[in-house]
């Protein structure tokens, strides 16, 4: 009997494995067709749109899509690696810049849980510990969890924060040409064969170097920290001197794109209806105090596009794959939405926690 059942039990992780593959091509299928059409139509970023479009019209068409759940990993890498390449010796000159900023990022914070959980607790009606984490804008699998085991709705919060990333991701560019003229058609590095080999070398052991200690050291957000210190340290040398091969940063657009859509699989009208709409007013009360912000770090010298990208509560990979299109300060975004990650997935049950005790 227990032969029967253990064979049994091979056979059906068989065929939900098969399933999960047969989605994830379909899913990849349905991305690259966005690429083709965005592409053709000339529209802006592609690779990074043009996924994100046509995967979330096919899961609010009912469509069942596997995200490349496995692929986050390595995108985080490339990022990190791009991110730490931009750390020159004349951005360690202008370290003083950032010191307002990185003191801007918790009083931006304390804003938006002040005002994001009475909005998502007396307006849209959430149960408290959903209100608490929806409000609170860090990682999205990191806040899900958190919200998760204090009681909180998974799929709520889900739905959320991929609303408030997508809405941001989908927003930003239009205002990155329309406010600061930049254009969105540039590579965002030289491509892969023209690339130095020993520069593709040090990239390597920057990736996996990076990686291991992070890891080692038990470094939040290793799969981009690491690497980020790395090549940083690398390019400071004198070692490193480009990014990443501007096809790897397009695979991690394309990667960003179709995992922000596959949120939305299984949606219903009631979700789209009071989940959604939520998330989308928090979205316009974040923005607000995100300009504020970028605003306030502008006036204290530092660029107006690099501000806006570092403030913007946006995931910290899709922010930095916007810098490095555009051109921005990419080591100085990544570095105030650390801080700002790090800031929220520390503090927050933390918070809430006190807040508990206190009744």
């Amino acid at each position: 009997a227990r032969a029967a059942r253990a064979t049994r039990g091979g056979w059906l992780r068989g065929v939900a494995a098969a399933n999960a593959s047969a989605r994830f091509l379909r899913t990849l299928a349905i991305a690259a067709g966005g690429v083709a059409l965005f592409h053709a139509l000339d529209l802006p970023l592609p690779f990074l749109l043009g996924p994100l479009a046509a995967c979330l019209a096919a899961a609010l068409a009912g469509a069942s899509l596997e995200g490349p759940a496995r692929g986050a990993y390595a995108m985080r890498t490339v990022l990190g690696l791009a991110a730490g390449a931009s750390v020159t010796p004349a951005m360690v000159e202008r370290l003083g810049d950032f010191l307002l900023s990185v003191a801007l990022v918790p009083l931006f914070l304390v804003a938006a849980g002040a005002v994001g959980v009475p909005f998502f607790r007396r307006v849209c009606r959430f149960d408290a510990p959903t209100a608490y984490y929806a409000a609170m804008p860090g990682g999205l699998q990191d806040m899900v969890v958190f919200g998760t085991e204090a009681g909180g709705s998974a799929r709520t919060l889900s739905l959320v924060h991929a609303t408030r990333v997508g809405v941001l991701v989908a927003v930003l560019p239009a205002m990155l040409t329309l406010i600061w003229g930049r254009t969105l058609d540039a590579l965002p590095g030289v491509p892969a064969l023209t690339l130095p080999p020993d520069q593709a070398l040090w990239m390597l052991v920057a990736a996996v170097a990076g990686t291991l200690a992070a890891l080692r050291l038990g470094l939040f957000g290793a799969p981009i920290l690491g690497p980020l210190a790395v090549a940083a340290g690398l390019s400071l040398g004198g070692v490193l001197a480009h990014r990443p091969p501007a096809e790897a940063i397009l695979a991690a657009q394309f990667l960003i794109g179709t995992m922000l859509a596959t949120a939305y699989v299984g949606i219903t009208p009631d979700e789209l209806r009071r989940t959604v709409l939520a998330a989308l007013g928090y979205c316009a009360i974040l923005a607000l105090l995100s300009l504020v912000a970028a605003e306030i770090a502008h006036l204290a010298g530092v660029p107006g596009i690099d501000a806006a990208l570092a403030f913007a509560p946006g995931g910290q990979a899709e922010m930095l794959v916007l810098a490095l299109v555009v051109g921005a300060d990419a080591a100085y975004v990544a570095a105030i939405h650390l801080w700002r990650l790090i800031l929220v997935i520390t503090g927050a049950p933390l918070v809430r926690a006190w807040i508990e005790r206190r009744g």
